[in-house]
């Protein structure tokens, strides 16, 4: 079995529908520094993808590479994994 800490958990929580940085930041009561070190924790173990906004396709694309120190240029998305481990927990 997985485990979630509680900040992951929160953070899955609110990433059922791709949300930028900020919305995660709104909606769970941790401080930003804590929120991106659970985020890159979560994409390392697959259960998070980090999204970029594309104009020509008017639609969010998976972020292969993604730059850790600017976490609020991305939007993020739960994995199909992460929503599983989130819901068994």
């Amino acid at each position: 079995m997985h485990e979630l800490d509680e900040v992951e958990f929160d953070i899955l929580n609110v990433l059922y529908f791709v949300e930028p940085f900020d919305k995660i930041l709104e909606e769970v009561p941790y401080a930003a520094n804590i929120v991106a070190d659970s985020l890159k924790n979560l994409i390392h173990k697959k259960w998070v993808v980090a999204m970029k906004w594309d104009e020509t396709a008017q639609d969010y694309k998976r972020s292969f590479i993604y730059d850790s120190d600017n976490m609020r240029a991305y939007s993020y998305l739960a994995t199909k994994d992460g929503l599983m481990v989130h819901n068994g927990h």
